[in-house]
């Protein structure tokens, strides 16, 4: 299937491993131009390689930690500068640590808001006057699944990403008759660095391994197994294209079967 994403310019927020990587590959490998950023480490010069050796696209990596909002302005606006425009946004920023309620303290809490809800907010800003111009645009949040069934363990998380939800439904009314599109992708446990390395911090406070700490995960999905970066890659493709042009305001989940409720 023609996504139609030929020459569109698409900006993917931490992407240097996971699901931000897998989708700035997928996004390039339909011609898209990519920019991408993360923090300023060996792992994003290596990721904007990649993508360039596997799709043979144009790709570039701007250094930005997230949690820091002139970081989160400036990757938005040196993309701006080299490429001249933008199409696609993907909010993508992993997500904060797993406490309990009274183990959150003040300093936490504001990470975690700057890291999940204010850079979505910060670099939404910054695209959607080019994206109002234009007259088309794709913004796609990555959120969790836990905006609909929320995950024990994981309140900071709960918290903050369902207030992205609420932007993007309100932004999703506000933008449409721009023809810019809005929606959050949804996923349960996908198998990544992020979630083995919460695999090994639920273990040591359980007292148990990351083994068996996984394969409880995987348990908790009907098809009984993790789900792939490449696998949410596809949707996100898929909702940047022109053929999901219908599909605005929505939270679509990705998660194996994990979610039980049925709406």
């Amino acid at each position: 299937m023609d996504f139609g994403l030929k020459d569109k310019v698409a900006f993917v927020a931490g992407a240097s491993q996971g699901i931000g990587k897998a989708t700035a590959i997928e996004l390039s490998k339909e011609g898209a131009k990519v920019a991408v950023c993360a923090l300023d480490d060996p792992e994003l010069p290596k990721a904007v390689e990649e993508i360039r050796s596997i799709t043979g696209n144009e790709v570039i990596g701007i250094p930005a930690n997230l949690t820091v909002t002139e970081d989160a302005r400036n990757f938005i606006r040196k993309g701006l500068e080299h490429f001249g425009t933008v199409d696609i946004l993907v909010n993508n920023s992993g997500g904060p640590p797993d406490r309990k309620f009274l183990e959150i303290d003040e300093e936490l809490w504001t990470l975690g808001f700057r890291l999940n809800l204010l850079s979505t907010i910060t670099m939404t800003r910054e695209v959607v006057p080019v994206m109002m111009e234009k007259r088309w645009g794709r913004i796609i949040n990555m959120t969790s699944v836990s905006v609909k069934q929320p995950i024990e363990g994981l309140i900071l998380s709960n918290t903050m990403r369902i207030g992205v939800v609420g932007l993007a439904k309100t932004l999703s009314n506000e933008l449409a008759p721009y023809n810019i599109t809005v929606n959050n992708v949804c996923p349960a446990y996908i198998a990544t660095e992020r979630v083995r390395k919460l695999s090994i911090d639920v273990a040591e406070k359980q007292g148990s391994t990351p083994e068996e700490i996984i394969r409880k995960w995987e348990s908790q999905m009907v098809l009984g197994r993790m789900g792939k970066p490449d696998e949410v890659a596809a949707l996100i493709a898929f909702l940047a294209s022109e053929r999901a042009g219908f599909i605005t305001g929505d939270s679509i989940q990705i998660d194996g079967g994990y979610y039980k409720g049925v709406m």
